[in-house]
């Protein structure tokens, strides 16, 4: 049986988030995902393409002049069997987009990762539970194998100091970037100014490497 998956879509565009803001990215959107957060905004059951790891490598070279390949969804690390297959066939700089709740699929493939650009999930904004466990054994992997790793975590009014004290705890001793995202739906940000420098200002307070990053790709109006 061949190892295929379904993908949303496969497009070339500028990275709109945390550190590598501005880069130019080919972007492969995967379709199936481990979370249900409250404010996703993609049709992952519709429009979807099969590939086998050798389709999809060779649609990949018909992109030039990029800087990585941006593996997105959805959860790519849902798919670990079908990457440890494809990532080999490319020789691009390959950045991970992950809700960093898969710490075991993440070992299986992670000496092709290059970037890890992993989300924490508020469960004040994204009502999935507390994921805290999952973030620390996924963090404590990639920092095990030396990755490079970055954390973004959006946030809105509803965000609480439990949720500001756990992620410093987490975050303390790595000095991994963390980048604050504030909620913005239909380019337009959900919260105040005055909210969003005082919830700056109670991260920075407990952890050194905060940094205040918003969604740029939504007020650029591109995927």
């Amino acid at each position: 049986m061949k190892n295929s998956v379904y993908i949303k879509e496969i497009f070339k565009s500028v990275q709109g988030e945390g550190p590598y803001v501005g880069y130019n990215q080919l972007f492969i959107r995967f379709s199936k995902c481990n979370l249900n957060c409250s404010y996703c905004d993609t049709d992952f059951k519709s429009n979807l393409k099969e590939y086998t790891a050798i389709e999809l490598a060779n649609e990949v070279k018909k992109y030039t002049n990029i800087h990585s390949i941006s593996l997105t969804g959805g959860e790519p690390l849902m798919e670990t069997p079908f990457l440890a297959e494809f990532l080999p066939l490319t020789q691009n700089k390959i950045y991970l987009e992950t809700n960093g709740t898969l710490h075991k699929e993440l070992e299986k493939i992670i000496d092709y990762i290059d970037i890890i650009s992993m989300d924490i999930k508020l469960n004040s904004c994204s009502k999935n539970g507390n994921l805290y466990d999952k973030h620390a054994k996924f963090i404590q992997t990639a920092l095990r194998y030396n990755k490079e790793i970055f954390v973004k975590t959006v946030f809105d009014e509803n965000i609480t100091d439990t949720e500001i004290n756990t992620i410093a705890e987490l975050l303390k001793g790595t000095n991994i970037s963390l980048i604050l995202q504030p909620k913005t739906e239909d380019e337009i940000i959900k919260i105040s100014y005055k909210n969003i420098l005082n919830i700056f200002n109670k991260f920075n307070s407990k952890y050194n490497n905060v940094r205040l990053i918003p969604q740029v790709h939504k007020f650029l109006n591109i995927r």
